[in-house]
């Protein structure tokens, strides 16, 4: 394979973006005008429209000295439509804005896009547009991403009640093991760089950091089941974060049971190397991309016909506050210290 370099300026701000979406499909009929214009057009037939957008930047939220620019493409793509799926909706359209600067060739944005045409393709979303412009240092990924929901069908953070069940789906911390093996691995690259990265049989931590997926097989579970949640979000800042983000929006308290939470056997192995505790993994750790959300009663027995979905607590008063109930029958006062976004010493 040829090492060619070719310079982004040579193609200019507009044959850069022809360069980057000449082979770029259109999925969805409500498309209706796509990259090329001044705005693209899309229909989405009585629908309601759902919208979030998302900002990636370089020494905050990825290290590319152990993430590959495809993984990243797809990444930055995955995690606009866990928002959407959070929102019980469909995802249907993204734009993608770009700050890059010299130091990145055209070459090595066809391997981000490939991740970014890889994720569109999986989840059947139309890339229908965005904006490149130089930056500073490193490079800055922007992502909107739109989706739809039939009239009034969509799910927000403050439907939960008091009784409701809390429930997760897959499982937790997998994605805060995986980044620490990473920067395990560089801290030893850095000082001997001979050294070759020791990941054997971490394959499962590493890929939830890398290359997470959004949960829309749970949604469409939900769906066939007739089970609406009554409030949901999805697992990006740690599960104490999130959890606090429901009773706040839902003015509820909740009970959640450590031993309820799910891990994946490499993350509890792979925790105890590190001598940290799996439930610091999943409280504080985010990136799990996983959906928590909470259900009515009545609809438990349906619940536990899914082995990808736990029910790991319930919503109490707001003035019994959020709880975790230790193994050791102990009560604690959940806060929420996972990520944070003005904290410029946390990256993933």
């Amino acid at each position: 394979m040829s090492e060619e370099r070719t310079d982004i300026a040579s193609l200019g701000e507009f044959g850069l973006i022809n360069h980057l979406t000449k082979n770029n499909e259109t999925r969805n009929a409500g498309t209706l005008l796509s990259v090329g214009d001044d705005a693209a057009i899309i229909d989405q037939f009585g629908r309601q429209t759902v919208i979030t957008t998302d900002m990636l930047i370089e020494g905050i939220h990825f290290d590319l000295m152990y993430t590959p620019l495809k993984h990243l493409g797809y990444k930055a793509v995955a995690v606009n439509l866990s928002d959407i799926y959070a929102m019980f909706a469909t995802p249907t359209h993204i734009t993608v804005s770009l700050g890059i600067s010299s130091r990145f060739s055209v070459e090595a944005l066809d391997e981000l896009y490939e991740g970014i045409y890889a994720a569109c393709n999986k989840y059947n979303v139309d890339l229908i547009g965005g904006d490149t412009c130089s930056s500073q240092k490193g490079l800055i990924i922007s992502i909107t991403a739109i989706g739809e929901v039939a009239p009034d069908k969509y799910v927000t953070r403050s439907g939960a009640q008091q009784g409701d069940l809390l429930c997760v789906s897959g499982d937790l911390g997998a994605a805060y093991i995986g980044l620490q093996l990473l920067e395990r691995e560089k801290k030893i690259f850095l000082e001997s760089p001979g050294v070759q990265p020791d990941l054997q049989n971490k394959t499962y931590t590493i890929g939830r950091i890398l290359k997470p997926e959004p949960r829309a097989d749970i949604i469409s579970w939900l769906q066939e089941k007739e089970i609406i949640p009554t409030s949901m979000i999805d697992v990006s800042d740690g599960l104490s974060s999130e959890i606090l983000h429901l009773c706040k929006n839902s003015n509820t308290g909740c009970v959640l049971y450590e031993e309820k939470i799910p891990f994946h056997d490499e993350t509890k192995e792979t925790a105890l190397e590190f001598n940290i505790d799996p439930t610091t993994c999943a409280l504080s750790g985010g990136e799990d991309y996983e959906l928590l959300f909470t259900i009515r009663q009545e609809d438990y027995e349906k619940i536990t016909m899914s082995e990808q979905i736990s029910v790991i607590g319930y919503m109490t008063e707001v003035n019994e506050g959020a709880v975790l109930l230790t193994k050791g029958g102990n009560k604690h006062k959940l806060i929420a210290q996972g990520w944070n976004a003005f904290d410029t010493e946390k990256k993933g």
